[in-house]
């Protein structure tokens, strides 16, 4: 259209051209008309987007739009889906070409950073010909919701490695058995292969036969996960906050507590104590642990680990192992918290979990070129010796720690409870 207008200016010199150009506009109109015939001919296409049930969170998640093309020629199709603001992407658009009576199914992914509810909205396709004249607009699923929860795919990803005793295959070491952390299970007649340190004698003689004992480990431990949920845990790591490592720790080491037999708990804590679940082994207990950690917020306020001591010393009364998930950025911190954590760990076996600063590790390990980078750097170091020195002062106090990357913080935490189980610590 700005060629003809560009043309009818130059025919007020070029008088020849003017009825040329009016032809070439008839022309241009016959296409117009004709390309809105085709495309506004009864519902020529159709489109819908698949969600799943539930995203899981910090993983790629899968969507699916099933395209259809009802017209008889092929077409040209540009996809505009409006994504949830949580995304914050505005720039949207996948174009493809379907043949005529032809469908196809296209996927894309996107990875939540954030728990709670995304809504999408219209799915925008604009439909054109080969003439590429006019486009056709179709709106379709104007709102879907889905919600996001805990990372359910690492927790699966963890639980395959656990069944089949592969855990080693993600660094998780191999602990050697201290100790006797074996439960009588039954007597049964001697194979080749049995430990025949395991002989009972008093079986073999009244059976005329080599019979042995057999045993299993322990279960039906009771085993908690402990969230802080205050200010500390907000600090944000590769987009992901710490509060929901920890979420997403917990989720996989209690499926794969659950699955070893032990029970499993969840404690929620920050200026109070917000939730108590005991803890349990029954086979829905996961879910009910899945939705617990789905509602879990960090907030502007202090822990309170005094608030968390009494829960403990009033609801706790088995010995049990409690994986405490929260952070000390400063030695005077974890001071202060001390009388309470070792009041706990007198009865249970507690596990402190606190994370590095990997920003920290990133400006220790360039060169530096100046003296502010050299002040840098050695602030950064002296925080890192900090976090060593609490391992120590933790330790020195009969107290278990972890102190890991926030991206190893699952395979850490697993590690600690296969070595925690194989030492007959609980």
């Amino acid at each position: 259209m700005v060629a003809f207008a560009f043309l009818f200016l130059i025919s007020y010199w070029f008088t020849n051209l003017y009825g040329i150009i009016w032809i070439s506009v008839l022309v241009f109109a016959v296409f117009i008309l004709m390309e809105v015939s085709m495309l506004y001919s009864g519902k020529g296409f159709e489109g819908q987007r698949i969600l799943p049930e539930k995203f899981s969170n910090s993983d790629s998640n899968e969507v699916q739009i099933q395209l259809k093309n009802n017209y008889l020629f092929p077409i040209k199709v540009a996809i505009i889906d409006a994504l949830p603001v949580q995304f914050q992407k505005r720039d949207f658009l996948i174009k493809i070409k379907l043949s005529g009576k032809n469908q196809k199914t296209i996927q894309y992914c996107v990875m939540p950073v954030d728990r709670g509810e995304y809504v999408f909205g219209n799915l925008h396709c604009f439909v054109t010909s080969k003439i590429s004249l006019i486009n056709r607009r179709f709106i379709f699923n104007n709102q879907q919701m889905v919600k996001v929860y805990p990372s359910f795919i690492q927790m699966k990803r963890y639980d395959f490695l656990a069944i089949s005793n592969r855990l080693s295959h993600l660094g998780m070491k191999k602990i050697r058995r201290i100790g006797n952390t074996m439960a009588f299970e039954q007597i049964k007649e001697y194979v080749v292969g049995d430990d025949i340190r395991n002989v009972n004698w008093k079986a073999t003689a009244k059976n005329a036969q080599l019979m042995v004992n057999q045993y299993q480990d322990e279960k039906m431990q009771p085993i908690y996960s402990i969230i802080d949920t205050s200010r500390v845990m907000k600090m944000p790591f590769n987009g992901l906050k710490l509060l929901d490592y920890a979420i997403n720790s917990s989720l996989a080491f209690s499926n794969i507590a659950l699955k070893k037999g032990d029970k499993a708990g969840l404690i929620e804590f920050s200026n109070k104590v917000k939730k108590y679940l005991p803890a349990e082994n029954k086979k829905i207990h996961l879910n009910t642990i899945l939705e617990s950690l789905y509602n879990i917020n960090t907030n502007f306020l202090d822990a309170d680990f005094g608030a968390l001591q009494s829960l403990v010393k009033r609801s706790i009364n088995h010995r049990s192992l409690l994986l405490l998930y929260t952070n000390f950025e400063h030695i005077s911190s974890l001071y202060r918290q001390l009388p309470y954590l070792q009041a706990i760990a007198k009865k249970h076996v507690l596990v402190v979990i606190f994370f590095e600063n990997t920003e920290l590790t990133k400006i220790t390990t360039v060169n530096a070129t100046s003296i502010a980078e050299i002040y840098d750097q050695t602030i950064a170091k002296q925080f890192q010796f900090d976090k060593k020195v609490m391992v120590n002062e933790l330790q020195k106090r009969g107290i278990q720690t972890i102190l890991t990357a926030p991206e190893d913080l699952t395979v850490n935490t697993i590690n600690k409870y296969i070595e925690i189980k194989a030492r007959g610590l609980l």
